[in-house]
């Protein structure tokens, strides 16, 4: 027997609205999964970034190990790094997340440090001579001026952890990563193709968003442009 003509699932496309009006919790469950793992990953990296290159710029030796680390930790796969982290976590979301925190402190703590290290040193003589103590100098003149390399980091960070929350199927908590491999599985088109498109979706909205934080957290880069 075929399949009726208007059933796209059945005849398993690609493109299937029936798809999306019947999985819509589904869907939903996923995308909030995803959201919440790619958030909570990133928050927790860009707060052990910023002492991080807050250390490697004040004490110069710290530079180097800092940096080292960090790049090293980036360049392991992400099966090989789930696999080194899963006696720790086991399978859970932590497992997850701790991963992707040590993926995104390569690009947080390098931008974050290429922002401080960029802060003209007159700026900085300014500053003390107008008496600025060091916790002021950091947070009023430092930070800001870094503030437009940190955003370029944490976007690429963020675009870079939408993706690989996806390799978190393999514990069972990959967000849409999670249809993608089912799907994959049973070879069920429809789910790939949408499961896939909100991940872009989401990377493309968060980068965006993102973007604007920064032009409004930074409106003397505007006048400058």
């Amino acid at each position: 027997m075929t399949a009726p003509p208007d059933d796209c699932l059945a005849r398993n496309e690609w493109l299937c609205g029936a798809y999306l009006s019947s999985r819509r919790e589904i869907l939903w469950d996923a995308v909030v999964q995803h959201l919440q793992l790619t958030v909570v990953s990133v928050l927790i990296g860009l707060a052990l970034a910023v002492p991080l290159a807050l250390a490697a710029r004040h004490r110069r030796w710290a530079a180097g190990p800092v940096l080292g680390v960090t790049t090293v930790l980036y360049t392991v796969p992400s099966l090989a790094m789930f696999s080194l982290l899963l006696p720790v976590y086991g399978l859970s979301a932590s497992l997850v997340v701790a991963g992707l925190v040590l993926y995104s402190l390569t690009l947080l703590v390098r931008n974050i440090l290429a922002g401080l290290r960029a802060v003209p040193e007159e700026t900085r003589q300014a500053a003390r001579g107008m008496g600025y103590g060091p916790l002021r100098l950091l947070l009023a003149v430092e930070l800001p001026l870094a503030l437009p390399a940190a955003m370029a980091g944490l976007r690429i960070a963020t675009v870079s952890a939408v993706s690989l929350v996806t390799v978190g199927a393999i514990v069972g908590y990959g967000g849409l990563g999670n249809l993608i491999y089912s799907g994959m599985n049973t070879y069920f088109k429809a789910q790939v193709l949408t499961a896939s498109v909100l991940c872009v979706v989401i990377a493309v909205a968060a980068d965006l968003l993102l973007l604007l934080a920064q032009r409004l957290l930074t409106p003397w880069t505007r006048r400058q442009s």
